[in-house]
């Protein structure tokens, strides 16, 4: 899931369910010098979502 957040951050929200995020990285994504942004972006959602889901584990 990391590679395709980094290749495609947009795509790698809307399968989480983010679909307003999504569209907010496709229209980052469609220059060239948002390209980075965009993918750090999805990288830093998506271990963030991992670390809330093993924190709520941990709780239980």
């Amino acid at each position: 899931m990391i590679i395709l957040a980094v290749l495609l951050p947009w795509l790698s929200f809307i399968l989480r369910g983010k679909i307003i995020h999504g569209v907010i990285c496709l229209v980052l994504q469609i220059s060239l010098f948002g390209w980075l942004p965009a993918a750090i972006w999805a990288v830093a959602s998506l271990l963030d979502d991992r670390n809330k889901a093993r924190i709520k584990e941990l709780n239980r």
